[in-house]
């Protein structure tokens, strides 16, 4: 919060020291308000900061206020400082409940953190925080138009967060680390289960227990692999698995 304040004073600072040649001082709300629009249509987001942020502090309470507030975040949003932007959108959202902004800012609160959502090899706070307020836009506003690309995007996301859990499965396997392995796989079937990394995931356990031994518990997830993926290109190595491990084990009754 501390490292917060200090940006949105720096900004501020910057915003004051901007080449708007136009002084809006004894401009009306309205008339402030327009200007400031002309500023972000013209992409001049910069001084369109400058503008909305003046907006805010000169007319509280104002009807034009939550126009200035998404604007001021959406300029945010253009000029890329996607933290200064979730802030904002997060403001408006808290704060104006009412307004007719709010879908949209939901929305954008959550772009603002899938923009910020890293290689899936580092670490995925951001892609977490995308996940979480793009589902808030769905359960709140299922009906609205963009709910489609949020869900294409939690998808998305969530194939990332897969990734980075199968690497680490994958990881550990190399450094013989073996039970922490097979319990990074498990985690991606479970938790991850409609991407890609799910039947990679459970072959690979499949395959270290084989591998350790741990023949009945290969032979549990080899009939869990041959029930969940019919059309995964390793089916016909796992049914062949899964009959040798019934042979094995039978022996032994």
């Amino acid at each position: 919060m501390k490292n917060l304040i200090i940006l949105l004073f720096l900004s501020v600072l910057v915003a004051g020291c901007s080449s708007s040649s136009l002084n809006t001082i004894d401009f009306t709300a309205d008339k402030k308000l327009e200007y400031a629009l002309k500023l972000f249509h013209d992409e001049d987001y910069l001084d369109a900061v400058q503008e909305f942020q003046s907006i805010i502090l000169q007319f509280p309470g104002n009807a034009v206020i939550d126009d200035a507030q998404y604007y001021l975040a959406q300029s945010r949003f253009e000029r890329h400082e996607y933290i200064m932007a979730a802030y904002e959108f997060s403001k408006l959202i808290k704060q104006m409940p009412a307004s007719e902004y709010v879908p949209t800012a939901q929305f954008m609160l959550a772009d603002s953190y899938y923009e910020l959502s890293p290689d899936y090899r580092l670490e995925q706070q951001y892609t977490g925080k995308a996940i979480q307020e793009f589902q808030a836009f769905i359960d709140f506003f299922p009906t609205n138009e963009k709910v489609k690309d949020a869900e294409k995007k939690i998808a998305e996301l969530n194939i990332k967060k897969a990734h980075k859990e199968f690497n680490t499965a994958t990881l550990y396997e190399d450094m013989h680390f073996y039970k922490a392995a097979t319990e990074y796989y498990e985690n991606v079937v479970e938790e991850y289960h409609d991407t890609p990394y799910a039947p990679m995931a459970l072959y690979k356990k499949i395959k270290l227990l084989v591998d350790k031994e741990k023949n009945t518990e290969a032979l549990i997830d080899s009939k869990r692999f041959i029930e969940k993926y019919p059309e995964d290109p390793n089916f016909n190595e796992i049914e062949e698995l899964k009959t040798s491990l019934e042979t094995k084990l039978s022996l032994f009754k």
